[in-house]
């Protein structure tokens, strides 16, 4: 909140080092929140909150139309799919945003990743479907 600027510090470190293993310079890419504020203590934001931001959130995808959005964490994950499914059985497969038909995937916040490194193979993975999509979706065009 105090940069103005969404995934700083270590996360946003190690979210340049995942777009950069994939090719791709944070420039090259459109980062934002599924929340425009960071809820009280860092916690998880109350569905309310998600609520109250999404038309922002919508209106973005809207006028960035990317060839595809990777939701990192299981609260981008699960409002952008309307899901409460585990975020470890979202993984690996694409899905489709339902409001503009945009190819979606899934993968571990950097910031979960920092906690728990054990997952960032896994995360690495998901990053090589995004590379694969990235790169059919370039040809395609």
């Amino acid at each position: 909140d105090q940069q103005g600027e969404p995934f700083v510090g270590q996360a946003g470190k190690l979210l340049q080092a995942m777009l950069y293993a994939i090719a791709l310079q944070r420039e090259q890419v459109y980062i934002t929140n599924v929340l425009k504020c960071r809820p009280p203590a860092n916690r998880q934001p109350q569905i309310t909150e998600v609520q109250s931001c999404a038309h922002f959130l919508q209106q973005q995808i809207k006028l960035i139309k990317p060839k595809l959005i990777l939701a990192l964490g299981k609260v981008a994950a699960h409002f952008l799919l309307n899901t409460d499914v585990a975020l470890t059985k979202l993984r690996g497969s694409i899905y489709t945003y339902s409001i503009s038909n945009i190819p979606i995937l899934v993968t571990y916040h950097p910031a979960y990743l920092l906690r728990n490194t054990q997952a960032k193979s896994a995360a690495y993975a998901d990053l090589q479907l995004v590379a694969q999509y990235l790169q059919v979706s370039s040809s395609d065009t």
